[in-house]
């Protein structure tokens, strides 16, 4: 390809990409610097607290198996019956 033609092409890609990556949406990370960006939706109120809800049922859910494994290993140490 002629040099004339490909290295415009060459810096107008270039452009396109610094342009493309100040306006994509930046997913899980910090927010866009503004007027691009906007607060990702794992960062509202809302969210945040059904998160934080979803935790601590997780960890409620592997202290009650903890207890259950450790009950069941307490009776077949030493059995009551």
């Amino acid at each position: 390809m002629i040099n004339r033609l490909y290295l415009p092409m060459l810096a107008l890609a270039a452009i396109g990409a610094v342009a493309l990556a100040m306006v994509w949406p930046q997913g899980y990370g910090d927010r866009s610097p503004a007027p691009f960006g906007s607060i990702p939706v794992q960062r509202t109120p809302a969210v945040q607290a059904a998160m934080r809800r979803e935790t601590e049922a997780a960890q409620r859910h592997v202290t009650q198996a903890r207890d259950a494994v450790r009950k069941l290993q307490s009776q077949a140490i030493a059995p009551s019956q």
